[in-house]
């Protein structure tokens, strides 16, 4: 086994570099890079096929519902009598929810993580809320399906970062949980015993446990104030996402109840800073964007889906003018959510092309420091990936640096779409003029090879497991 690669193109936090080799020690961490190197002689050292780029963090995920994809693309009637909405896709996912049983959940979400890294992913924030049975009641064993999800993600071999969703009602001021959201209830202080018991097993894995408060409108003020009480005594360094501001009939709720747009409420209650991933973020006023950005927070941005759901689209340019902690503008990363699409490189592109609707220009995530798009956006969402998943340290996922997991995409020189360009076109035509996963070659998540010619070396097995628990769920609606 290998533990270097050279490669003729890599691309490092400052930029790209030439004739890069990358060494990593036994657990899989970056000792050693060296930049101008000569081409190896020695036979351990494995040669890239093309271009190194760092491996992608997906910052959101909710792994079952990869079993519906597309099997909601029909004309219907929403929930409030109204067209089509995220609202009226809610409910269906929510039929779909409880029929999953244990066994179905690992298959799907083992499916999906061996997709991701085929699709370059090599780290993903698991938002899990289905926790109970199908009647609503905790397991025997109340970490049921959260050991599904870890036992998934370790034998696919993706990076995980694995968060409980804390959800208690379904609409601001307290209103009862409905019918359909009965496996996600949990008290606050179930849910911290529940982080308790994951602790350590997380620790053992080697994955990174957070809390989810699922929205505002689905934890009251006392429950988020206890459970970020509860989260800091269990570890005061642990991610906490949430979803806020997707829908602008979510924005006019929260008005309503609290006088306040969601965004400025959550930041006048709760000591948002660079720990928290605001999902979403869609709509938000200009003091919104310039307080949020300052926060330190990561913009958790979910393009496919947010296309999908009908969202709206997030001004990536005001969050980038705001102005973030770090004086370089608000900080944000992609994920695949619902899974609409799996695919880095696709959310990167619908990213680009949202904004490209909205503003009528081009290339609005590149800047002058970085004037190739696809090489700005990557970088950015590497480093907004992994500070949402808490792995900036501990765990570095943040890219190709010393200390840094070796988690890292070989893209394929020799592809139609790539042959004869340069690095930073080659990275370029694989955004934005591939069928996106056809260009990769290989994906390695901390030193170990996952996928060969494109496919992970469980793809079989993987694919027949995720076909036949869809198969056994569609059978039962």
């Amino acid at each position: 086994m290998t533990n270097s690669v050279f490669a003729k193109d890599a691309l490092l936090p400052t930029g790209w570099s030439t004739n890069v080799r990358l060494s990593w020690n036994d657990k899989g961490r970056l000792a050693e890079i060296e930049t101008d190197a000569a081409p190896p002689t020695n036979t351990a050292i494995a040669i890239a096929k093309g271009p190194l780029i760092p491996g992608m963090p997906n910052l959101h995920s909710h792994a079952f519902q990869r079993a519906i994809a597309g099997l909601t693309e029909f004309r219907g009637q929403s929930v409030d009598g109204q067209q089509d909405s995220f609202w009226s896709w809610r409910s269906l996912m929510y039929r779909f929810a409880l029929r999953l049983d244990p066994a179905q959940m690992e298959a799907i979400a083992l499916g999906l993580y061996v997709e991701m890294i085929e699709a370059g992913y090599t780290s993903v924030c698991e938002f899990h809320y289905v926790h109970h049975d199908a009647d609503g009641r905790p397991y025997a064993d109340d970490a049921t399906l959260a050991l599904a999800l870890m036992r998934a993600a370790q034998r696919a071999g993706i990076g995980l970062t694995l968060l409980p969703v804390l959800y208690q009602t379904s609409g601001f001021g307290g209103t009862a949980p409905g019918e359909g959201q009965r496996r996600f209830i949990r008290s606050t202080d179930s849910m911290l015993r529940l982080l308790e018991r994951l602790k350590p097993l997380c620790d053992a894995q080697g994955a990174r446990l957070g809390l989810a408060p699922h929205s505002l409108r689905a934890v009251p003020p006392e429950g988020l104030r206890q459970a970020l009480v509860g989260l800091d005594a269990i570890d005061a360094t642990a991610p906490i996402h949430i979803h806020i501001a997707e829908q602008t009939k979510e924005v006019g709720d929260c008005i309503a109840w609290s006088g306040q747009r969601p965004v400025a409420w959550l930041l006048d209650h709760a000591d948002v800073n660079a720990r928290w991933c605001l999902v979403h973020a869609t709509h938000m006023d200009a003091d919104e964007y310039a307080r949020a950005a300052r926060s330190g927070a990561v913009a958790g941005l979910c393009p496919t889906t947010e296309a999908n759901l009908g969202d709206g689209i997030f001004d990536l340019s005001a969050w980038r003018a705001a102005g973030g902690s770090r004086g370089a503008g608000g900080v944000w990363g992609i994920g695949s959510d619902s899974h609409i699409c799996v695919n880095a490189a696709e959310e990167l592109l619908m990213l680009e092309y949202s904004q490209r609707l909205a503003t009528r220009q081009r290339n609005v995530a590149a800047d002058s420091g970085q004037p190739h798009v696809a090489t700005a956006m990557t970088l950015a969402a590497v480093q907004g990936g992994a500070q949402a998943a808490g792995r900036l340290d501990p765990g570095c996922v943040a890219g190709l640096a010393i200390g840094q997991r070796a988690d890292f995409v070989v893209l394929d020189a020799a592809h139609p779409s790539l042959a004869g360009l340069g690095a930073a076109d080659m990275l370029s035509s694989h955004v934005f003029a591939s069928h996106r996963t056809s260009a990769i070659d290989s994906v390695w998540v901390g030193g170990a090879q996952r996928t060969k010619g494109g496919r992970h070396l469980l793809h079989d097995s993987a694919t027949a497991g995720f076909v036949a628990a869809r198969t056994q769920l569609l059978s039962t609606t």
